[in-house]
């Protein structure tokens, strides 16, 4: 395992700039609004030949009533639990305050090791003479930082790498599953990470719009490994007036780019809703294998005839994704969760699926055979040949004497033969059409 650093510290000391300045890309929210990372946001990062995984904390504020404020302590503690190293971050324009002496002694009774930095020491020369009260906190010398223009941050990762344990044989994530997990907010997305992981691992809470950012949890059992990504809740563009919001919707978008297989999250006692059928053409578009998951199944009253009636609604509704297979669980009482495991496995092997051109062309021959190609003005479409270009989400290249003459139907109709034979359930299927002479690819 790679090892894992948190860093920490009160809330508005500057942690999430300084995440996004260690991971070298945008992935933690930064607003100066406290509070606005609420979640443990996990990235990769590389220092001195390491790899190693870096958690932003939410800010803690040791004593509060605050629920959200309270959440995101205990977000920080679980983080802290499972660091090897720890890095303190304090801010020398607030100086020392009562609160960082309170962290302080909560990260000192965890007894991991700490490495203390001064943020916004942003001018080069002579230190801020506020910066030598740090000392008072006993963590050894302080590294001065500054996130905004990287000063310092080479200091900082060398402290960090001197108490990383000895190297050993990597395990390696490559073959592991993403699976993002998107919907619209309160639908249970986080409350189906859980009951997975069988720990708290994300905010849950009914306050919409708990979980902002996108959030990675590695998990394995004996069907596979996995990596479970919890995207924020995508709510309408209307609603969007923060930009804390537009960040989450761009987050759950690139969690969806990332992801191997998408499950896709509808509240059962709503039925699909406009929203719905947005965020599901995300993941349609985007190519992705997709469940579409039915969750808080134990709240409808039910007869025998209640699931067929919902899941022919689920198929009107999202008519698009007619390919991905339906699951009615709950999260809260983990009904049919299990089941889920043998869907994402399946639904990953079929995008992965490769087909011979030789096994193509047959079905292609025998579908010509039972369905004519369009005419039109007596000139007739001619398919050569099919060969498949790529895999996730399969791709086909279909080589024909006119493009012009390809009518959507007939494409849907070659499509529907393909699935016909091959199956591909629970993913997307590209059918691209090329005149001959054209290049593959």
């Amino acid at each position: 395992m790679k090892p894992l650093v948190a860093i920490v510290g009160r809330p508005n000391v500057g942690k999430s700039m300084l995440f996004n300045k260690l991971i070298g890309q945008r992935l933690a929210i930064v607003e100066d609004t406290p509070g606005v990372t609420r979640d443990r946001i996990y990235g990769e990062c590389e220092w001195a030949g390491r790899r190693f995984t870096l958690v932003d904390t939410g800010g803690i504020e040791p004593n509060t009533d605050d629920q959200i404020l309270a959440f995101m302590r205990e977000q920080a503690r679980i983080a802290i639990d499972h660091a090897d190293v720890i890095i303190f971050l304090t801010d020398v324009r607030t100086g020392l305050t009562a609160s960082d002496q309170d962290v302080a002694n909560l990260l000192l009774r965890s007894g991991k090791p700490i490495v203390l930095a001064v943020n916004k020491m942003d001018s080069v020369g002579a230190p801020d003479p506020d910066y030598y009260e740090f000392y008072n906190l006993g963590l050894g010398d302080p590294v001065a930082v500054s996130a905004v223009h990287g000063h310092g941050t080479g200091d900082l990762l060398d402290r960090c790498l001197a108490h990383f344990p000895p190297e050993t044989e990597e395990d390696e994530e490559g073959d592991a599953i993403k699976v993002a997990v998107i919907g619209k907010p309160n639908v249970g997305k986080s409350s189906l990470v859980n009951r997975i992981l069988g720990q708290e691992r994300v905010i849950v809470s009914d306050v919409a719009g708990t979980t902002r950012d996108a959030i990675d949890s590695a998990f394995e059992n004996e069907t596979g490994k996995y990596v479970f990504i919890d995207t924020a809740g995508m709510r309408r563009k209307s609603k969007v007036d923060e930009s804390i919001e537009r960040y989450s919707v761009l987050r759950a978008t690139m969690a969806i780019d990332r992801a191997d297989v998408c499950l896709i999250l509808i509240d059962a006692t709503e039925g699909v809703t406009e929203q719905d059928t947005k965020i599901a053409g995300l993941a349609h578009e985007a190519g992705k294998a997709s469940i579409i998951v039915v969750n808080k199944w134990d709240l409808v009253e039910k007869d025998d005839k209640t699931m067929d009636r919902m899941r022919e609604d689920v198929r009107r509704d999202l008519s698009y994704m007619t390919y991905a297979p339906v699951l009615f669980l709950s999260a809260a009482t983990g009904q049919r969760v299990p089941r889920l495991f043998e869907l994402i496995n399946y639904v990953h092997e079929q995008s992965c699926t490769r087909i011979t051109t030789g096994m193509l062309n047959n079905v292609l021959e025998d579908a010509q055979t039972r369905v004519q190609p369009p005419t039109d003005k007596g000139r007739r479409l001619k398919i050569y040949y099919m060969t498949q270009v790529g895999v996730k989400p399969p791709h086909f290249v279909v080589f024909c004497n006119d493009a012009r003459l390809f009518h959507f139907s007939y494409r849907r109709y070659l499509e529907n033969c393909i699935r016909g034979v091959f199956g591909l359930e629970g993913t997307p299927v590209v059918l691209t059409v090329r005149e001959r002479g054209e290049k593959e690819g």
